[in-house]
Order: structure tokens, then sequence, then C-alpha cells
């Protein structure tokens, strides 16, 4: 059965057993994996003021589609008409022993974030937020849903702090005091009119601002405004084209994505480890040499990749963001070699960014 269902039959609406299927949520959540349920409605009119403005500021940067789809991103029920609750999920993605500060401090090593480390999640979380919803139709007879894993203009943090889950930090990542940050979100919109739970209503960030403080390129214009043109995961994940020469040094040796503004939250000292397999480190890249990785061709990369969030980078920006990382490593005859060697066979993109990685070395 697909995870799109027409939502054109009524479900019993009877307080009690629409109680009842609530509290069945949380079991049958736990059993999939989630580590929190919870669900809320489609009213997002505070979060789409905010996204709006954020989007006046052109703090989108290349990401077009965050702009697209009009009004839908801010209501669920135009992206899936009929639907009246929203039902948000989290999954921890740690894997056990992963270092993350270790492999920072070596800049002989190549950083991936943490989530991009094994299987792509989205159909992992997908399938497991189908099998949820078909178990709730199955007891509450015909119903509509469809599930969503960052697939769709959707409020995921909002939608997850309206529904209890956190509360939306200065670093804007969704918190939870007994999970930091550390995990993926999905959700199931669906007509049937389950109990609303609680809010977030309250942010425990306080005075600090860790967050912001050790961001690499200073890409927070301040509490709670992220400005993704100068973030780290954006510049080596969404950005097609050159990286702005200014922010190169501070990219250290993340080759996709960023995870600093999570390590510096205190609040990540209570983040959990993901019981999920999948979620396993692939190809020892949790513990990498940079040299290693740039030696990769495209077969190799493609063959590496293949079901991983690291294909989305793309061989041609993998190539480019592991250059920057061998400028701001330290200099050897043998890493000189690689960026020479390679310039050769890369198209003028990549050959400025080896270029400016030569020269950072020899400076």
């Amino acid at each position: 059965m697909p995870d799109y269902i027409r939502l054109d039959s009524p479900a019993d609406d009877s307080d009690q057993a629409l109680a009842s299927l609530r509290q069945q949520l949380d079991m049958w959540g736990k059993e999939l994996g989630f580590q929190q349920i919870g669900v809320t409605d489609t009213n997002l009119a505070q979060h789409e003021t905010y996204l709006q403005q954020w989007l006046e500021q052109g703090y989108h940067g290349e990401m077009g589609f965050m702009a697209d789809h009009g009004s839908m991103r801010s209501h669920p029920e135009q992206l899936q008409p009929g639907t009246i609750r929203v039902i948000s999920a989290r999954m921890d993605y740690l894997a056990p022993d992963i270092r993350i500060t270790e492999q920072l401090q070596d800049r002989s090593l190549a950083y991936v974030s943490r989530y991009a480390l094994g299987r792509d999640y989205h159909k992992l979380i997908r399938k497991r937020l189908t099998q949820l919803g078909k178990q709730l139709q199955s007891a509450a007879g015909e119903m509509g849903f469809r599930a969503f894993v960052d697939s769709a203009p959707v409020l995921e943090r909002a939608l997850a702090n309206k529904a209890g889950l956190g509360w939306v930090g200065k670093n804007t990542m969704l918190i939870n005091r007994r999970a930091g940050s550390y995990f993926f979100l999905g959700e199931i919109l669906t007509d049937l009119p389950l109990p609303i739970d609680p809010a977030y209503d309250k942010e425990h960030c306080g005075r600090c601002q860790a967050c912001l403080d050790i961001c690499p390129t200073q890409a927070f214009v301040g509490p709670y405004v992220l400005d993704a043109r100068r973030c780290i995961s954006y510049l080596t994940i969404e950005l097609d084209g050159p990286i702005p020469e200014e922010l190169r040094p501070g990219m250290g040796n993340r080759i996709f994505g960023c995870d600093d503004c999570q390590i510096g939250c205190p609040w990540n000292r209570f983040s959990n480890t993901s019981p999920e397999r999948d979620f396993t480190p692939r190809h020892q890249l949790d513990k990498a040499t940079l040299l290693e990785l740039f030696r990769w061709d495209e077969d190799t990369f493609l063959s590496n990749t293949e079901g991983m969030p690291i294909r989305r980078t793309g061989y041609r920006n993998w190539l480019r963001n592991i250059a920057v990382a061998l400028g701001n490593g330290p200099y050897s005859l043998e890493v000189e070699q690689a960026l020479v060697t390679r310039r050769a066979s890369v198209d003028a993109l990549v050959q400025e960014h080896i270029d400016w990685a030569l020269t950072q070395l020899k400076s």
C-alpha cells in the first residue's frame, strides 16, 4: 500500500476512541524505533511570519525551494487537503562510539556531519512512518494519511515544537531537554481528529549563546536567525558553485555539513546513541583522511555513497570541498602532489579551489 491515501472517509471520532488511539501511537512509535511522538494542529501563523521575514532578507541563498510553493510550507492542509492533524516523530541518529571533536582537531582527517555517515535517513524513516500510519488506520478504520521526511514543503521544526517535542534553540535546531538535538524529524499528515498535545512553550537556552560563538563562519545574524549563505552545511551541500574565499578558512576540515552549533550546545550532553544499525558509519567515513577521500574517482564516489546523504553533493562539489579542507590542513609533499595531480583532470571550478588550497599551504 502506498503512503498516500485519499482523505475521503471520516473515521470514528468519539473522544474515548481517539484518546485511546493517541496512547497507542506512543507504543507503536517506540516499537518502530521512534523516541518520541507528538500530535498538533495545522496552525503555523506565527512561524509563517518568521519564515517570510527570513526569506525577505535573502538568508536562504540559492535554496530557492524554501520560497517555492507559496504558503503551502506553513499550511499543511494545502499540501494534503483535508489535513487537520500532524503527527510529529523524532528518531535519534548518533551511532555508538562516534568521535566528534577529535575528528575536528586533526586537520588531516575529513569531517562529515554525523547524520550523514550511514544510510540515507529519508527512506528509512518514511517507511517507518508509513507503517505507523497503517497501524493507526487499521485501528481507526477509514482515514487518510501521508508521511513526510524532509521531502516536501513542511516546517518540520515548527510542527515538532507545537507537538511538544522540544523548543527551537538559538541555533535554530529543535532541542529536547532529555535528548539534545542529534535526531531526525518526520511527519504524518492526517484527517483523523486526534487529541492535540501541549506545545513546548518554554525555551531553555537562557543566556547561553555557545552555539553562536562557536560557529566557524559566524553564520548567525543573532539568536534564532541563521544566514544560510554563511553556513558550512549550506556551503558544502546546497551551494553549487565557488565557495566565497573569505569563508573557506573557517570550513576547516568539514567536507559535508557541520555540527559545531550542536557540539557547542550544553543540552547535547543528554544526547543518546541510536540502536539503528543503518546509521552506523559506512566506509570508515568517521575516521577517513582527506587524502584518502580526495583520491576517490567518480565511480568510487558513486559506488561508496549509494544510498547515503553524501551522494547529494555530487562528485564535483565533493572534490571542491575536500580541496578547501586540504588547503586548511597541514602541509606535506604528499598533499601538494595530490592536489597538483588531481588538478589536471577536473573542471575550472575545482581547479580554482585547488589553486587556492596550494596557495594556502605555501603561505
